[in-house]
């Protein structure tokens, strides 16, 4: 047990008997402190404050949101530490709930009954795993992402007990790095070796990255007749199928899964999302209201739900269940950024539907308004918001926001979304201009802070640069231009603490953006320089960038 001595521990369970019972287990084993929550939101509030070693989670909890749920926050919310170990104990031997828990990957779960020695055996077991895993954590945790790689390749072989996992951290840092094939070199080791399904995924991955979406597809597929239950090879079919531009199949995939795991939000939210893309408003509004029950309990609901929820509605001709959505969002959601905008949309789009012109006008100027203000708006929310104006014959306003999502987007799914709007609405000859006057505002942008650079004013260039990234901050020709220019400016002037992590920030946004982008590597390869030039070592997780489509 002395492995245990001195580590930090947070329990949550709601029942006081089972609670303390838990907690003197835990103190029993060594752990050195033990704090206890009784629900999700407590939790949160004590994961605000601190890190802990191990998380212990009993899945059925009050409140409303259950031990899923509450680990699908923590990891999308980047709450926890990678080395933070997550167990989930549970008496439900529900296969759909297991399944649900098992594909966000927590250390381990536990049935209960069990006694102290078997919870000492399982913490000990990923104990060890962790502690062999952590030199390469912490490595890139301070973002060595090349001594990473190296350490892994010599870990595989000095620890072979451990050697899927080396080989797993050492592809995804190539990923990580802009490397698919590279990462793909190693999945297709693993596979080889042992048959791993992960490993297939990640080889399927590095296609669909390089555009090689007819292999990726194929892959998964069979990956699929293999291993039915494999979830994360359901959200990569469904994706690739989406960029084939293949919507009722991508729908298809979804609900698959869905039913395997029915309390995924962030699958069913997207499953409601593709569903209104390919026109299905009935398999989008059962998808959405589970979404909503599912997430009504959670720190980080988001309006947008409600307002898709609206929208697929009113495709169905329910304007009365419509606005009783749009006036809960309102009433459920006041205290969230961008409930105000949403709501103003789905209003609109009532209006629209409803046929209410007199009032249509004031809720699209309040809309147009908000997207202004709203700039973690996904592009979806905007492009319906130009539809409603294009059904208002307010064509101006439709192209404006048009203009500012092809200009965001740079290219990728959001952009052939509101190519194809535009063209449903009979508006080609608009979808064309509007993706050249796009193109050529962002080439407008990046050519006048090379401008500034060439002339000697690098930081002229840098503040016009990142002046170009705040206004499309999704675009990657944008995000690489102003990552360079912030890395050659501290390169020629010295480290700056603030545009030092500004950069590093605007790197790892690219590669959330656009993995398979062919000048990462060179991109990463100067921040690393830098960083040990002047001795700098970041955090990992510097930024939380959210995307949606």
């Amino acid at each position: 047990m002395a492995q245990l001595t001195g580590l930090a521990a947070l329990l949550i369970e709601p029942h006081s008997g089972m609670r303390a019972n838990l907690q003197n287990m835990l103190t029993t084993l060594g752990l050195a402190r033990v704090d206890v929550a009784t629900n999700a939101q407590g939790a949160l509030r004590v994961l605000a404050a601190r890190q802990f070693d191990l998380i212990l989670c009993e899945y059925e909890l009050e409140g409303g949101q259950d031990g899923q749920q509450l680990l699908e926050d923590l990891r999308q919310q980047e709450l926890i530490a990678p080395a933070t170990l997550f167990f989930m104990v549970t008496a439900e031997g529900q296969s759909s709930k297991v399944t649900s828990v098992a594909e966000l990957m927590p250390d381990d779960y536990i049935l209960k009954p069990f006694k102290a020695d078997t919870l000492l055996a399982r913490i000990e077991r990923a104990l060890d795993r962790r502690a062999a895993l952590l030199p390469v954590q912490a490595m890139l945790d301070a973002g060595d992402y090349r001594a990473a790689i190296a350490a892994c390749a010599e870990q595989e072989a000095a620890l072979p007990r451990y050697k899927a996992d080396f080989m797993r951290l050492r592809a995804e840092t190539h990923l990580l790095l802009g490397e698919p094939e590279q990462a793909e070199h190693v999945y297709a080791l693993v596979w080889q070796e042992r048959q791993a399904p992960w490993a297939r995924l990640g080889q399927a991955k590095t296609l669909a990255l390089r555009g090689r979406i007819d292999e990726a597809r194929d892959m998964l597929a069979e990956l699929l007749g293999h291993n039915e239950r494999y979830l994360a090879a359901y959200d990569w079919l469904a994706r690739v199928h989406e960029e084939a531009g293949q919507l009722a199949e991508a729908q298809a995939v979804l609900s698959d899964a869905a039913t395997l795991s029915p309390h995924a939000v962030g699958r069913l939210r997207r499953l409601g999302e593709v569903a209104l893309e390919a026109g299905d408003a009935d398999s989008a509004e059962r998808a959405l209201k589970q979404v909503l029950q599912r997430a009504r309990f959670s720190e980080f609901r988001d309006p947008e739900d409600h307002a898709r929820l609206a929208q697929s509605l009113l495709r169905k001709g329910d304007a009365a269940q419509a606005e009783l959505v749009i006036r809960d969002m309102e009433r459920s959601l006041a205290n969230r950024e961008n409930t105000p905008v949403c709501a103003a949309i789905a209003t609109a789009m009532l209006l629209e539907a409803t046929g209410d012109t007199a009032r249509l006008g004031a809720a699209l100027d309040s809309a147009l308004a908000g997207v202004r203000l709203a700039p973690h708006l996904s592009a979806g929310m905007k492009l319906e918001l130009a539809r409603t104006c294009l059904a208002a014959g307010r064509e101006q306003q439709a192209s404006e926001v048009m203009r500012d999502v092809m200009s965001s987007a740079g290219g990728g799914a959001p952009m052939a979304k509101a190519m194809r709007l535009l063209e449903q609405s009979g508006k080609g000859d608009m979808a064309n201009r509007l993706a050249r006057e796009s193109r050529h505002a962002v080439a407008e942008m990046v050519a006048q802070g090379a401008a500034q650079a060439k002339a000697g004013d690098l930081r002229g260039a840098v503040d016009t640069l990142l002046d170009a990234v705040h206004k499309l901050p999704d675009n990657p020709q944008v995000v690489f231009n102003a990552a360079v220019a912030v890395l050659k400016y501290l390169e020629r002037t010295g480290w700056d603490e603030k545009l030092g992590t500004k950069g590093i920030e605007l790197v790892a946004h690219l590669r959330r953006l656009d993995p398979a982008n062919a000048r990462l590597p060179a991109l990463g390869g100067l921040q690393e320089e830098l960083l040990k030039k002047y001795n700098v070592r970041p955090g990992r997780r510097t930024v939380t960038v959210r995307q949606r489509a």
